[in-house]
């Protein structure tokens, strides 16, 4: 479980654990390509768990028509009409709190998030971010990688905590970056990756083999490196083959 490389056998290792149906809570911010990833990973009995809400802090949200169409739950709470960063925090726990989610995943929901937020539901939230962490934390990651001539990139699947894109990292998948890559090239690519990695991510956390701990996350037990586990170029390409191959 501690090694760099993730090979496509070990990600398709996934034997849950006897347990109850598991509640999965979303927040969105934009179209919500990713929730869509965890819709259709859900559908196909390969989340681990059930989507029971989806909350947006923007009332233009293309992922809310996306979960209407599921047929999931879908909320809109605008930031805009709280007079603080904590009250609208709070309003939002509340929300959430009222569905009883077993996990919370952030898929593309850009706000800051509050101590008292993280503190609430530390180690239940899993987060999506587009770069190699702890390489470009933060925002315009493609741009900053090409801008740095970065042979690799990728995305990250983390534990959110109170530093910002710096909670433990589970999960990475790398690509090579072309010399004619561009930012939206570049970002389709990374957008491939993350479509893959989260809900297996998502999957392992239903099933209680993924953990937090304040050591950083565990694995069936083991503690990974910091980096997480990482799906190189190869398995990468191997495991979008196979999902985007004819049943």
């Amino acid at each position: 479980m501690s090694s760099t490389d993730y090979n496509s056998d070990t990600l398709n290792d996934m034997t849950p654990e006897p347990i109850g149906a598991r509640r999965v809570v979303v927040l969105i911010s934009g179209s919500g390509s990713n929730l869509q990833a965890l819709i259709d990973a859900q559908q196909h009995d390969r989340l681990g768990g059930e989507i029971v809400a989806v909350i947006s802090n923007e009332p233009s949200a293309y992922g809310l028509k996306r979960a209407h169409e599921a047929g999931i739950e879908a909320v809109v709470l605008p930031h805009r009409e709280y007079e603080s960063r904590d009250a609208y925090d709070g309003a939002l726990i509340k929300v959430i709190e009222r569905h009883e989610p077993d996990v919370i995943v952030l898929a593309g929901f850009m706000r800051i998030l509050t101590p008292r937020f993280v503190q609430r539901f530390l180690g239940k939230m899993l987060n999506i971010h587009p770069s190699l962490l702890p390489a470009y934390q933060g925002l315009n990651t493609h741009a900053r990688a090409l801008a740095d001539g970065a042979s690799s990139h990728g995305c990250s699947v983390h534990f959110v905590t109170e530093e910002l894109d710096g909670g433990p990292v589970v999960l990475q998948a790398e690509l090579n970056v072309a010399d004619d890559d561009t930012v939206e090239t570049l970002k389709d690519k990374v957008h491939a990756r993350e479509h893959l990695i989260f809900p297996i991510a998502v999957q392992w956390f239903l099933q209680g083999r993924l953990k937090y701990s304040t050591e950083g996350a565990t694995m069936d037990g083991h503690l990974l490196p910091p980096y997480g586990m990482r799906l190189s170029h190869a398995d990468a390409a191997e495991e979008l083959d196979e999902d985007v191959a004819p049943n």
